[in-house]
C-alpha cells in the first residue's frame, strides 16, 4: 500500500499479515517431512542388513567391499555386487586403523566420512524449538477466536434488515393487479414520501405505518416493494423472526439500529415482513410475561411512537393472522391503516394473468375470460404457479405455444396436485366413477348450485377421483338453501353407491368430514337451524385492557345433544335429496359413469351433452 509522506512522495508501506490456517499448514507439513524422514531412515534400517565388524573386515580382505560410508559410528557398506550391509564400531575406533591391523590395505576401499554433527544440531535445535513455535501459534489462535466471538457478540444487536436501493431493479404498481382497493390507499402513502410540502401545509400527520393482512400469497410483500419502486425511497426488508435471538436484549438493540439506520437515510421504507412473529398480543395475566419477545415488541412501538413529523420513514408490516396482534401496535399513530389484501376477484385475476402470462406464448383460442372463472379462490401466487405449470407441460410435450388444456392442466394440478396413474380394478374404476357421477348428477339438478366443470376418475393427491365444482361466480355471502344444496352434493357419491350398487365404500369419508363442518358450523355459528340464532360456539371476549381473547362457551350436555341431532337432521335430509335425484335419472348417472370409464375425465361440455340439459346459471 502506497502514501505519501511530508515531502510529497510516495512511500511503501508493508503489513505483516499472519494468516493461521496458512501458518498451521505450513507446520503440519513440516511434521509430516520430517515424521516421513524419519520413517524412510527407520524403513532403510530394517532393509538393509547388519553385520559385525569383524564379518566386514573378513569381507574387505576377500575384496569384496567397494565403498564404506562412515556417518559418527555408523558404517555404510557398499559391495561390489551393489548389495549393501551396516555395521557398528566403538567410537574410540578408527575404522582405517581396524583395517590395517587385520592386514587389509585401506586404499582399496574408497572410505568416505562424513559429518552428520551439523544435521543432527538442527534436528534438536528444531526439536527444542517447534514446542515453543506450536504454544505460541495455539495462543496466537485463542485470541483471534476470543476477539472474533467478541466482534460477533457486539454485532448481534446490529439488524439484518436487507436494503433495496433504488438503483435496484424496481418494482412498481404496473407489477401489481387483483388488489386495488390496497393500491390506492398505498399510492397516498407514495405521493407523502414524493411530495411531503403539500401535506405539511395542510398540517397533515405523516402515516407511521401501514398494516398489511390477508392470506398468504395475495401480493402483500409484493405490494411494500411496488410502494418502494414508486417512491424512489430507499426500502429496508425483515423479518419478525430476525429479530429474535437467544441473548436477552438482542431484539430490542436490532429494532434501535434498524430504525436509526432508516431515519438517517430518510425518506425511508421499512417493511417488516410476519410481524406476527414478535407483534403478538402480550400477557394479560396476572403475572405478566417479560420474555425476549415482548421486549422487542415494546421496542418497536416506542420506535414508532418517537417519529419526529419531518422524519419521512414509513413501516410497513404484513401478516397473514392479524387477529393475533397486540392492540397497542394497531392503535392510530403507530400503524395507522389496516388494509386488507384479500384473494382477487374475477376482474383481479384477468388482470394478475395478464401480467404474468408477459413472455409466454399462447395460443389465439385460449379463453381468458374463462381461465379467470374458472380459478376462484387462487391467490396471485397461485395463478403465476399455474401459468409456470402450463409452461413446463407444453415445453415437455415439445410444443411452440401453451393451449386451454394446458392451462386446465397446470390450474388442476395447482389445486388438486399432480396425477397418479395408480393400478386399479376394473371394479374400483366401476366404483369411482359412480361416485363422481353421482356428485356430478345431483350437483346439476340441484337449482342454486353451480354448474359442474369436471369430473375424473384420474387419482390426484389422497383422492381417488374428483368432481370439480368451482364457483360460478365470486359471492359475498352464503344463503341457507345453497349451504344445504352443497351438502346434498357431498352426499351424492354415497348415494350413488348405496342406490347402483346396494353397497357403500370408504370412498365418501372426506365426503362426511366438509357436511358435517359445513352443518355444524350452521346450527353452532350461524343459526340456520331450530335452535335460533344463537352462537353455541366459542367466542371473544374483551378485557378491560382492550384486548380480545378467546372463551369457549359453556353448553350444557341437553344442548350438546340438539346440537347433535340438528347437524344430523341437516345432513340426513342432505343424503335424502341425493337419494331422490340419483333415482330420478338413474339413466344419466349411468351414461355419465360409462363415459368415464371408458374417458377417464369429462369437462362441462361433454358432461351436459351426455345428460342432454345444460345448467342454468343463477
Amino acid at each position: 500500500m502506497a502514501n505519501k509522506n511530508s515531502n510529497g512522495m510516495k512511500t511503501k508501506q508493508f503489513k505483516f499479515n499472519v494468516n493461521m490456517r496458512t501458518l498451521f499448514i505450513s507446520i503440519f507439513i513440516f511434521l509430516f517431512l520430517l515424521f516421513a524422514y524419519q520413517s524412510i531412515n527407520r524403513e532403510i534400517k530394517g532393509v538393509i542388513p547388519e553385520k559385525s565388524i569383524t564379518t566386514i573386515v573378513s569381507e574387505a580382505k576377500q575384496n569384496k567391499i567397494k565403498k564404506v560410508d562412515i556417518i559418527e559410528n555408523k558404517l555404510l557398506i557398499y559391495y561390489k555386487d551393489d548389495k549393501m550391509a551396516t555395521t557398528f564400531k566403538e567410537p574410540a575406533d578408527s575404522f582405517m586403523k581396524t583395517l590395517k591391523d587385520n592386514g587389509v590395505n585401506p586404499n582399496k576401499i574408497e572410505i568416505n566420512v562424513k559429518d552428520n554433527q551439523a544435521s543432527s544440531g538442527l534436528m534438536v535445535f528444531l526439536g527444542n524449538l517447534l514446542p515453543t513455535i506450536l504454544m505460541v501459534a495455539f495462543f496466537i489462535f485463542l485470541f483471534r477466536q476470543a476477539k472474533g466471538a467478541q466482534d460477533s457478540v457486539f454485532s448481534f444487536g446490529q439488524s439484518k434488515a436487507k436494503r433495496f436501493s433504488k438503483d435496484m431493479p424496481k418494482t412498481t404498481f404496473s407489477d401489481v393487479a387483483g388488489v386495488d382497493e390496497a393500491k390506492s390507499e398505498l399510492e397516498e402513502v407514495v405521493d407523502f414520501l414524493k411530495h411531503p410540502e403539500k401535506y405539511k401545509k395542510l398540517g397533515a400527520r405523516t402515516p407511521k405505518g401501514v398494516l398489511l393482512v390477508g392470506p398468504a400469497g395475495c401480493g402483500k410483500t409484493l405490494l411494500a416493494k411496488a410502494v418502494a419502486g414508486e417512491a424512489g425511497v430507499p426500502f429496508f426488508s425483515i423479518a419478525g423472526s430476525e429479530f429474535m435471538e437467544m441473548l436477552v436484549g438482542i431484539g430490542a438493540a436490532r429494532v434501535r439500529d434498524l430504525f436509526d439506520t432508516a431515519k438517517k437515510n430518510a425518506p425511508t421504507i421499512i417493511f417488516i415482513d410476519e410481524i406476527d412473529a414478535i407483534g403478538r398480543a402480550r400477557s394479560v395475566g396476572v403475572m405478566p410475561s417479560h420474555d425476549e419477545r415482548e421486549q422487542t415488541l415494546n421496542q418497536i412501538l416506542v420506535e414508532m411512537d418517537g417519529f419526529a413529523p419531518t422524519e419521512r420513514v414509513v413501516v410497513i408490516a404484513a401478516t397473514n393472522r392479524g387477529d393475533l396482534l397486540d392492540t397497542a401496535l394497531l392503535r392510530p399513530g403507530r400503524f395507522d391503516r389496516r388494509i386488507i389484501v384479500d384473494y382477487p376477484d374475477v376482474e383481479g385475476r384477468k388482470a394478475i394473468i395478464k401480467i404474468h402470462a408477459k413472455g409466454k406464448p399462447f395460443e389465439k383460442k385460449v379463453d381468458w375470460d374463462r381461465i379467470a372463472k374458472r380459478t376462484v379462490g387462487f391467490s396471485g401466487a397461485d395463478l403465476e404457479n399455474m401459468l409456470n405449470e402450463a409452461a413446463i407441460l407444453a415445453a415437455r410435450q415439445a410444443k411452440e405455444t401453451i393451449n386451454m388444456d394446458d392451462l386446465e392442466e397446470a390450474a388442476t394440478k395447482v389445486k388438486l396436485g399432480p396425477e397418479k396413474k395408480r393400478l386399479q380394478s376394473d371394479l374400483d374404476r366401476k366404483l369411482t366413477a359412480y361416485h363422481e357421477a353421482g356428485h356430478a348428477i345431483v350437483s346439476h339438478f340441484l337449482p342454486h348450485t353451480d354448474p359442474v366443470h369436471r369430473i375424473s376418475i384420474v387419482s390426484r393427491g389422497m383422492a381417488l377421483g374428483f368432481t370439480l365444482i368451482p364457483p360460478a361466480k365470486d359471492k359475498l355471502h352464503e344463503t341457507k338453501t345453497h349451504l344445504t344444496e352443497r351438502i346434498a352434493v357431498m352426499m351424492g357419491g354415497r348415494a350413488a353407491e348405496e342406490v347402483v350398487f346396494n353397497e357403500v365404500t370408504t370412498g365418501a369419508s372426506n365426503d362426511f368430514d366438509q357436511a358435517t363442518s359445513i352443518a355444524k358450523a350452521m346450527v353452532v355459528e350461524y343459526g340456520m337451524s331450530g335452535l335460533g340464532p344463537i352462537n353455541y360456539g366459542p367466542t371473544y371476549d374483551v378485557t378491560e385492557w382492550g384486548k380480545n381473547y378467546m372463551e369457549q362457551n359453556s353448553v350444557s350436555q341437553e344442548m350438546m345433544s340438539k346440537i347433535d341431532q340438528e347437524v344430523k337432521k341437516i345432513i340426513t335430509e342432505g343424503y335424502n335429496t341425493a337419494v331422490k335425484i340419483i333415482k330420478d335419472n338413474r339413466k344419466s348417472i349411468d351414461d355419465v359413469a360409462s363415459a368415464l370409464i371408458k374417458k377417464e375425465g369429462l369437462d362441462q361440455d361433454e358432461f351436459e351433452k351426455i345428460i342432454e340439459t345444460k345448467k342454468p346459471l343463477e
